[in-house]
Order: C-alpha cells, then structure tokens, then sequence
C-alpha cells in the first residue's frame, strides 16, 4: 500500500508544484496542512482510538490529504482544510473501518462537506499569478458569456480554478506515470472522459452554448477527478465492464449537473454517487466461472 500511495503522491507533484507557484504561498500551506494533518489524525485513531500498537503510516491519509487540498480554492483558509480533514479522515475513512472499507472517496466526502460549509471561499476563485478573484471558464458557460481564456490555456494551466486542477497537461503527465507503474484502472477515465466528450459533443452542435466540449474536459475538476479520484481502487469497480458502467455514469452525471444543476461542477457529486452504486455495478459485470463443476462454480 506504501508504494502505491507514493506513486499517487509522486504522479501529483508536478501538478501541485504548478499550483503552488500560481497560487502562492496560502496553496503551500494548504497543501501542507492537510497531509499533515491527515497523517496525524489517522495515527492518532490507529494508535490511540483503535489500541493498533504497531500501526506504521502507509501514506494513505497523506494521499487523501493531498488531493483534498488541490481540490481547494486558492481562497480556502488553512483551518478550514482542517475540518475537511476530519471529515475526510474521521467520518468518510475509519468510521466505515478504515482503509480497504470506506464505501465513498474520502477526499471527495471532504471536499463537498466544505463546499457545502464554506460556500464563499470554496467557489471564490482566483486568476493565476496575479492573484485576483475571477470566474472560471464553466461559470462562463453556465450563463453563455464569452469565455476570456482558450482551449491552449485550459490545457496548459494558465486559468482560474482548484489548486490541483488548472493544468491538465500535468495531470496527464502524473497519470502516465501511474499508467506505466500499472497502479490504474485505465477504463474509467477512458470511459468518464470519453462520455463528457460525446455526450456534450451532442449538445454543443445542436446548442453552442452548452459549451465547447474539450473546454469541458480541460477546466474544471474533470481531469482531477477522472484520473485521480474516480480511478480509486477502494471505491471504483473490479472488472473492466464494471469500470466502463462507473465511467459513463460518472460522465452523465457529470454534464447533467453541469447543465441542468445549480452548480458549475458536477465532477465530486458525480463520483460519489457512482461510489454507492460500486457494489451494484460488480455484481451485475461479474464474470462467470468456467472449469468448475456446478455446484461449486
């Protein structure tokens, strides 16, 4: 679990070095604070609350509190990350018996629980480097205005957004590695980016101004949580049908709230609802067993 989790961590370094350099010194301290935070907590429930005398860090929480962070706003104080962790660690983790057990991500329970507390700072956006609050792209799509930034921008990280999420060129770039140490499932992000491009593909020809669709897929939290969220191996599915079903569902969904919802993003719903269905989608892509005799099989 030690070299898995350092992988996840190794694949988001470049993606979070660029968010520290464009956001500043409060995206450090974000960062952090909630890697540390994180390790602390969990060793202090494994050790203390759960009487693990030779419970030895496994990075995990430390995965969970990274990808937390860069799912925050620039804007986010360094204490409200902290009760994210605690959501994230304490509720969304351990309640459900820790790693290996937990029913949903726990970043993304995180995540949400402080969207849903600290609405202000969690959708206060900041453009890069000069550090000034702006709206992102899909708020311009939301109310069909021109969008100030390009497709080239969007890929490269140069617009308003999460820490973690602006550049998808560096995400990529981390995914590969993930990709090469074979620590990934392949088929969800093949499937939830490949839906978001088709399905809003439909609607951007019958309807501009739904939205451009690789504006879609390049800004806000897709890239993020496509890669990096959806593909978790606690909560995603076990066989590659059921991966391709998590996928498209979390694209639907996706785009449903995107278009349709109250929010901007629909990314972290979408994959938490997807999460609750994981128990349904792997008994229904079950492979069948052959060679047994049948009362065995």
């Amino acid at each position: 679990v030690r070299k898995i989790m350092f992988d996840v961590i190794l694949a988001l370094t470049p993606a979070t070095i660029f968010g520290i350099v464009t956001f500043g010194f409060n995206a450090l301290l974000l960062v952090i604070s909630a890697m540390i935070s994180a390790e602390a907590l969990e060793f202090f429930i494994m050790r203390v609350m759960r009487k693990k005398k030779d419970f030895k860090s496994n990075l995990s929480a430390a995965t969970t509190g990274l990808l937390l962070a860069l799912n925050c706003s620039a804007f986010v104080k360094w204490w409200q990350v902290l009760i994210g962790v605690i959501v994230a660690i304490g509720i969304a983790k351990h309640v459900f018996g820790g790693l290996g057990k937990n029913i949903w991500n726990p970043a993304l329970v995180g995540r949400v629980f402080m969207t849903l507390s600290f609405p202000v700072a969690m959708t206060t956006w900041i453009t890069p480097f000069d550090l000034q609050t702006t709206a992102t792209p899909l708020a311009y799509m939301k109310t069909n205005s021109i969008i100030p930034w390009n497709i080239g921008q969007a890929f490269l990280g140069t617009i308003p957004g999460c820490i973690g999420e602006v550049s998808a060129l560096l995400l990529l770039l981390g995914f590969g590695w993930l990709v090469y140490r074979k620590r990934i499932k392949l088929m969800i992000p093949i499937a939830y980016i490949g839906t978001v491009f088709v399905v809003s593909s439909i609607f951007y020809f019958a309807n501009s101004s739904f939205g451009n669709p690789l504006m879609h897929i390049f800004s806000g939290g897709l890239m993020l949580g496509a890669l990096f969220m959806a593909t978790d191996m606690v909560t995603s599915p076990m066989s590659i049908k059921g991966c391709m079903i998590f996928g498209v569902g979390c694209g639907v969904i996706t785009l449903v709230i995107r278009y349709f919802g109250g929010m901007n993003e629909g990314v972290s719903f979408s994959i938490l609802l997807m999460n609750a269905l994981v128990p349904l989608i792997d008994s229904i892509s079950r492979r069948k067993v052959f060679g047994e005799v049948k009362k065995n099989a």
